[in-house]
């Protein structure tokens, strides 16, 4: 095991943590605001994925597939929003799971009939396309680099959006006191809107950065929310920074686990039975430093005051 090899799996870990955050911070806002559990943010996902490598091939620019991914993801977030969710504040979290899954089976199929069962694909931009030299001679993507610093651009932006503006002054409130917000003569359906489309966004910017990673296909979006409700779990529903230091936390543990267990078993264990065991472990990892987490923090490491 070289010094290089374990810095370019630190480094996709951290992509791949960045990649949850940007699933995790919309869902932790969703519910932390309205109390919604939101199964079709995978939808969204894909969503942004599937517009970005749409408008892509049409006009020959990723950042314009870029932009559209967000419009899209927002536009459908919000009418999502509209239409579906608000009815479903006032029932219980089983009916909002069975809307919410309900929507995902329509984006699914409705994605399959429009773009068909082929998966499709995105370029990585040329301005994105080389390499850096890692310590000890090996390269890693420019556009995974790319893919971290955006994650750090965004969670930067949330803060400040959160911390420091009006409108997150009244999501905070939403959080904490959502009766009294809408007393004050604040229009709650239209913050109840924004928040969604916001989170919606954040989800499709998500998709399309990994589109150019793997193939853009329907259902992409599924695993990755399992993932991000791990995330939120262990950082703390309703937390920016919860999100984020959950999402580091299982993007590292789930790329170094699958990385390094094998070798620590190759110690051992023939090295056949070392790659099985390894791998089967690392599958259940995340899992497990959920459990230690919630066993000490039952509410999550940072969690959202009561």
């Amino acid at each position: 095991m070289s010094l290089a090899l374990l810095i370019e799996q630190i480094l996709n870990g951290l992509q791949f943590g960045v990649m949850l955050f940007l699933m995790a911070a919309g869902l932790t806002l969703i519910f932390g605001v309205m109390g919604l559990i939101n199964l079709a943010h995978g939808s969204l996902f894909m969503i942004g994925a599937f517009a970005c490598a749409t408008v892509a091939a049409a006009t020959g620019s990723f950042w314009l597939g870029l932009v559209a991914s967000l419009a899209a993801a927002a536009a459908a977030g919000a009418l999502v929003e509209i239409l579906v969710i608000r009815r479903l504040y006032e029932r219980d979290h089983l009916d909002q799971v069975l809307a919410t899954f309900a929507l995902i089976l329509i984006f699914s199929e409705g994605t399959r009939w429009v773009f068909g069962s082929f998966p499709l694909y995105l370029d990585i931009p040329q301005l994105l396309s080389g390499a850096v030299h890692l310590p000890g001679g090996a390269q890693y993507p420019v556009y995974r680099l790319a893919v971290i610093g955006v994650g750090i651009a965004v969670a930067i932006g949330l803060y400040l959006l959160i911390g420091k503006t009006r409108l997150g002054m009244r999501i905070r409130a939403g959080e904490s006191d959502r009766e009294m917000i809408g007393a004050l003569g604040i229009d709650i359906g239209t913050l109840y809107t924004l928040v969604f489309a916001l989170g919606a966004a954040l989800a499709g910017l998500a998709g399309a950065m990994v589109g150019a990673l793997q193939s853009v296909q329907v259902g992409m979006g599924e695993p990755v929310l399992i993932l991000a409700f791990v995330v939120i779990v262990i950082g703390g529903i309703g937390s920016i920074k919860g999100a984020l230091i959950g999402s580091v936390l299982v993007g590292l543990t789930e790329t170094l686990g699958r990385f390094l267990l094998p070798h620590l078993f190759g110690l051992f264990m023939p090295p056949s039975d070392a790659a099985t065991v390894g791998a089967a472990l690392a599958s259940m990892l995340i899992y497990i430093v959920m459990a230690l987490i919630l066993a000490f923090r039952p509410r999550g490491l940072f969690a959202a005051s009561a």
